[in-house]
């Protein structure tokens, strides 16, 4: 069994900040690809960062400059740094992780979810 646990949402005033981090446990052989997604009320779920085993990076145009992506291999852990927080930011953030359990069983795994609201 694999799980991610997300922290640090919550609520933030337009042009803060918040961390967010997500830890997988359980039965990881190796961790390839992680991630961050949000959904907001009424909208699809989008990609926000992802970031390779490697340290190569992605982000979506609506927040490159404001947010960063690391990870630390050590942990098993990815961190989405938010700065310059704006009310459209505001969503249900997902943690994402392609793990695998063993040499032959590669799956996706995504985390619960963690609220950040952006409001004054």
């Amino acid at each position: 069994q694999v799980q991610l646990v997300e922290s640090g949402g919550g609520l933030v005033q337009p042009g803060g900040s918040l961390r967010l981090s997500c830890a997988a446990s359980g039965s990881v052989f190796s961790i390839n690809g992680m991630g961050w997604y949000r959904q907001a009320p009424g909208k699809e779920r989008e990609l926000v960062a992802v970031i390779g085993s490697g340290g190569s990076t992605n982000y979506a145009d609506s927040v490159k400059g404001r947010f960063t992506i690391s990870r630390d291999n050590a942990k098993n852990t990815v961190y989405l740094q938010m700065n310059s927080l704006k009310s459209d930011d505001t969503a249900v953030y997902f943690c994402y992780a392609r793990i695998s359990t063993s040499s032959l069983y590669t799956n996706n795994y995504w985390g619960q979810g963690t609220q950040v609201t952006v409001s004054s």
